[in-house]
C-alpha cells in the first residue's frame, strides 16, 4: 500500500530536517514502512497498518512545521507518543507558543510539559517536580517574562538556595555577590536567552527583576510578582515553609526541584515533605515530570530511567 502527502515549501524544509532525520525518524516509529521524499511531496509505503501510522504521524508533523516548530528526530517520537497516550496530533497540544525572542520561539514539546505550562496558569502555587531536562525551570521563567511583557504582573522574582551558604562560601574570594554568583549563573543565563541582553541590566537595576539567594527572601511580602524558587531540593523545611509564607497578592509562584538530587549535606529536604503537607489545598498544585519529558539529548532521558531502575533494585534489596 503506498500513500502520497502533498507538502508546501516553507514546511517541506522543516519536515525533512538535517540529513532527512526527521523522515528517518518517521520510519522508526512505523517499523516496515519505507519514506521517499521528491520535491514537495511524501511517499509512505508498506503494510496497510504501518503506513496508516506513519500518514497519520508525517501529518501531524507537517502540521508542527506549518506552526513553525523547529523539528528534531526526537520530536517525531514526542509526536508519537502524543498519539499513543490521548488518540489526538501532537499540533494540537504543541504549537501555541509561551515567548517568543530573539527569533527563538519558546513552547511546550510533550504533554507533561503543556499540562506543567497549563497548571501555572490556572493555580497560584505549582510546584514542578522532576529529573534534569525536563524544562521545569525553563518554561516557568518562560511563563514569568510572558506575565511581566503583559503587565500581569510588576516583577520577576527568581531565587534558589545556595546550599554551601556556610563555611565553605566563605572561603571563596571576593564579595559576597561573587561568592553567590555561580549558584545565581543559571537564572542569569535563562534570562538573558528570553529577554533583551540590553534590557536585562535594566530591569535589574530597577528592581522589576531580581535574582537573589533565598535567604534574601526571609521577612519579606511579595505582591503582584511571579516568583521561581530553583533547585528547590535543597532547601530545608524551615526555609519551604518560610518562602511560601512570602506569598503576597496578586502574585504566582512556581518552585521547581528533583528529589533525587538532593545535596544538603543533611537533614530533610523541604521539596520531598512539602508535598504530603500541601496536598490537599486548592489552588496549590504538584506537578511531576518524568523521563519522557526530557528534551535534552536523548541519551539524557536513557540515564534518568537508568538511574530511577537502579534506585528501586536498591529499595527493594533493602525492603528484604
Amino acid at each position: 500500500m503506498s500513500i502520497t502527502i502533498d507538502v508546501d515549501d516553507v514546511a517541506m524544509i522543516r519536515v525533512l530536517g538535517v540529513h532527512d532525520r526527521v523522515l528517518s525518524q518517521v520510519e522508526a516509529e512505523c517499523p516496515g514502512v519505507v519514506v521517499v521524499a521528491r520535491g514537495n511531496s511524501i511517499t509512505v509505503s508498506g503494510s496497510e497498518a504501518e503506513v496508516d501510522k506513519a500518514h497519520a504521524l508525517i501529518t501531524d508533523v507537517v502540521a508542527l512545521a506549518r506552526a513553525g516548530v523547529d523539528l528534531a528526530a526526537a520530536d517525531v517520537t514526542r509526536a508519537s507518543r502524543i498519539k499513543a497516550q490521548t488518540g489526538k496530533g501532537a499540533a494540537s497540544f504543541l504549537s501555541e507558543p509561551i515567548l517568543s525572542s530573539k527569533g527563538k520561539t519558546i513552547r511546550p514539546k510533550t504533554l507533561g510539559q503543556k499540562n506543567y505550562v497549563e497548571a501555572i496558569d490556572s493555580h497560584t502555587i505549582v510546584f514542578g517536580i522532576g529529573p534534569a531536562g525536563t524544562g521545569k525551570t525553563y518554561l516557568a521563567m518562560a511563563k514569568a517574562v510572558q506575565a511581566l511583557e503583559r503587565k500581569e504582573v510588576d516583577r520577576i522574582i527568581l531565587t534558589r538556595p545556595a546550599v554551601e551558604a556556610g563555611e565553605r562560601l566563605g572561603f571563596l574570594p571576593g564579595t559576597l555577590t561573587d561568592k553567590i554568583d555561580p549558584y545565581l549563573r543559571p537564572l542569569f543565563d535563562a534570562l538573558h536567552e528570553m529577554m533583551d541582553p540590553e534590557l536585562v541590566p535594566k530591569l535589574l537595576a530597577s528592581g522589576t527583576v531580581e535574582v537573589a539567594p533565598l535567604a534574601y527572601m526571609r521577612g519579606r511580602t511579595l505582591n503582584s510578582s511571579f516568583i521561581i524558587l530553583d533547585e528547590a531540593q535543597n532547601t530545608s523545611p524551615e526555609q519551604m515553609k518560610m518562602f511560601l509564607t512570602r506569598l503576597g497578592f496578586g502574585s504566582t509562584m512556581v518552585i521547581t526541584g528533583d528529589v533525587t538530587q538532593v545535596d544538603l549535606p543533611g537533614g530533610a529536604s523541604g521539596l520531598k515533605l512539602v508535598g504530603g503537607i500541601l496536598e490537599d489545598i486548592d489552588d496549590i498544585h504538584f506537578h511531576y515530570l518524568s523521563a519522557h519529558d526530557v528534551v535534552r539529548h536523548s541519551l539524557v532521558s536513557e540515564i534518568v530511567d537508568a538511574y530511577a531502575r537502579f534506585d528501586a533494585k536498591g529499595v527493594k534489596k533493602g525492603a528484604r
